[in-house]
């Protein structure tokens, strides 16, 4: 609460929504000991899955965040391009235009475009602290900048608000502790114990508990629990 409160001071447009959520993060960030701790942590809800999962296997996630290129930056990108880019984004773009019955295309990740992409060196996509710097420099040939160097500006919808007003009665039935011993997939001290932080105001935890959430109401979709 207090960081979200310095948060009023912050400039309109540097556009920080959740301050207080974002200060954490970084400051959880600092104590990553390698570039695969970083970017678990940044994609990451929960700083240790196995914490709630039971028969997690941490074996795997170190795994798929090892190094394979020399420098932070590429192996973030490797990162991006082969999990948060098919598990999330392409994810969410294929079933809300499936939901409307839209064909999408991404040319961006057509073979060739990727292939050049990769091919070329780091400052060609980051330089003066800016990412994409080749593409907004095609851009300024066709489009006015102001359009182009702005902050980027998110489909956020205020979940943790949500979760302490209409959606808690149907949250609470999803985490009730007898529910999730008796299913067996997650164990119920940890997120039982954020869900009161959250509802009492103490912690916004909205984004652990929705995927927890999720999981559960898929689970409701698929046996049938009432």
């Amino acid at each position: 609460k207090v960081w979200d409160n310095l948060g009023s001071i912050i400039p309109q447009r540097f556009n920080i929504a959740h301050p207080g959520d974002k200060a954490y993060k970084f400051a959880d960030i600092l104590l990553a000991n390698e570039i695969g701790d970083v970017y678990s942590k940044l994609v990451s809800h929960w700083e240790n899955s196995c914490d709630i999962v039971i028969g997690c296997n941490n074996n795997i996630n170190r795994q798929i965040y090892e190094s394979h290129f020399t420098n932070d930056e590429h192996n973030m990108m490797f990162l991006d391009s082969v999990t948060y880019l098919p598990d999330d984004i392409l994810t969410k773009v294929d079933r809300a235009s499936m939901a409307s019955s839209l064909e999408t295309r991404a040319p961006f990740l057509n073979h060739k475009v990727v292939e050049f992409a990769w091919s070329l060196p780091l400052n060609i996509k980051i330089r003066d602290g800016k990412g994409k710097w080749i593409v907004r420099k095609v851009l300024d040939e066709y489009v006015p900048n102001k359009l182009i160097d702005r902050p980027k500006m998110g489909f956020g919808v205020p979940i943790d608000s949500w979760l302490r007003g209409p959606l808690k009665d149907w949250a609470e039935s999803l985490l009730d502790e007898s529910r999730l011993k008796s299913e067996g997939f997650f164990h119920p001290e940890p997120i039982r114990k954020i869900w009161a932080e959250h509802l009492s105001g103490q912690g916004n935890w909205h984004h652990h508990l929705w995927s927890v959430l999720m999981f559960q109401a898929w689970l409701e979709k698929q046996t049938g629990i009432l």
